[in-house]
């Protein structure tokens, strides 16, 4: 069973940056994609931003120009880091990772924006 363990959630004012890290048990090498979601409550979980095997990048509208996705392949971690963090970026954050036998989530990383 895979493990993914979240780190460095948060508080935070407006205007700030956060980083958010999620360390995989296992390695990544054969991994497909990992990527970040986020879930307020009563509300679907919805895409931040993707990364795939090869390096390709997807971001939803709402954090383009503020969020970057990337990863440690030595560390089997990804990394989130937001810029310019806004009061309605105030979430659960959650971490992905799709390995071609299945895909696992973290158990979630409270990021809160608030003066």
């Amino acid at each position: 069973q895979v493990q993914l363990v979240e780190s460095g959630g948060g508080l935070v004012q407006p205007g700030g940056s956060l980083r958010v890290s999620c360390a995989a048990s296992r390695s990544i090498f054969s991994i497909n994609a990992m990527g970040w979601y986020r879930q307020a409550p009563g509300k679907e979980r919805e895409l931040v931003a993707t990364i795939t095997s090869g390096g390709s990048t997807n971001y939803a509208d709402f954090v383009k120009g503020r969020c970057t996705i990337s990863r440690d392949n030595a560390k089997n971690t990804v990394y989130l880091q937001m810029d310019s963090l806004k009061p309605e970026d105030t979430d659960v954050y959650y971490c992905m990772f799709r390995w071609p036998l299945g895909t696992y989530w973290g158990q979630g990383t409270q990021v809160t924006v608030s003066s």
